[in-house]
């Protein structure tokens, strides 16, 4: 039996997160109380025949400040328990969370007359400090289309059965800002840029002309060989650990052309040996 705890900032998605996760066959619970989570899973567990073999509960910022802090020993009390737990955390940036509750004109649920939204926002980011802390995915919304979110999280959550490691290898541009849901980040931006080539300029990692170009280059080269080294050094002793999501960032400036060329070819990699890798190119269409 499995549950996944979904949570995160409001307007970060939990709720399309909660859909997709019932599209898929879960039993879906919105807004469970963390106080009710142990009975909610020994119900689960004890019911004979089983309920539900899939299960997910959506917990937010309401559930009250002590529930929120023993978070860790509660999550920890009921990993004992032979009931596989995932705990699948949303976040975006606040000018985007800012820009959605504009747009929809929706009231946050910790807004009150005299708590400006973006202070409602930063007290929520801290209630939900200690489940952010026990994620074993993060998900950063903040440049992801509602279809890109069901994506990513049908790619990410859906295939794995608690002995896969789920690997995400993305490209970025630092100009647009770090990934917030890195495990590990590559800056490859020492490399020749393709940018600078007028013919090559608006093209991306996945042409092949960029390909050709950089797949010539002896530093290019040599910074797959020690990226793939790495990877291939500590990916067993990761699974060792039953982690079930690892996220590797690859970023160079814009996130266009040696950052994509570089994803590409690492996943490819991955994909011959046999691990169950994604990509997304977070800075291109």
């Amino acid at each position: 039996m499995k549950l996944v705890i979904v949570s995160g900032l409001s307007g970060s998605g939990k709720t399309v997160a909660l859909n997709t996760l019932e599209d898929a066959g879960f039993f879906c619970v919105d807004n469970l109380p963390i106080e009710l989570l142990p009975k909610f899973i020994d119900t689960m567990v004890n019911s004979k025949p089983p309920l539900y073999d899939l299960t997910a509960v959506a917990i937010d910022a309401r559930s009250g400040v002590d529930d929120l802090d023993h978070f860790e020993d509660i999550i920890g009390q009921l990993r004992s328990i032979d009931f596989m737990i995932e705990i699948l955390f949303l976040t975006a940036d606040n000018s985007q969370l800012l820009s959605r509750f504009s747009e929809t004109r929706r009231k946050h649920p910790l807004s009150r007359p005299d708590l400006p939204l973006v202070d409602a926002i930063n007290l929520e980011r801290d209630l939900l400090k200690n489940i952010n802390a026990n994620a074993d995915l993060i998900i950063d919304t903040s440049t992801l289309k509602v279809h890109e979110l069901r994506q990513t999280i049908v790619e990410r959550l859906l295939p794995n059965t608690g002995t896969t490691l789920a690997i995400l290898i993305q490209s970025f541009g630092f100009k647009h800002g770090l990934p917030a849901d890195s495990d590990f980040v590559f800056d490859v931006r020492c490399l020749p840029n393709p940018h600078w080539e007028e013919r090559l300029k608006p093209l991306t990692g996945r042409d092949a002309s960029v390909i050709a170009y950089l797949e010539n280059i002896e530093e290019v080269n040599a910074m797959f060989q020690s990226i793939s080294e790495f990877l291939k050094t500590w990916l067993p002793c990761i699974k060792k650990e039953n982690r079930s999501y690892m996220t590797v960032s690859i970023g160079c400036t814009g996130g266009q052309h040696r950052s994509v060329y570089l994803v590409e070819k690492i996943a490819g990699e991955l994909l011959q040996q046999r691990y169950n890798t994604s990509v997304r190119h977070r800075d291109i269409s």
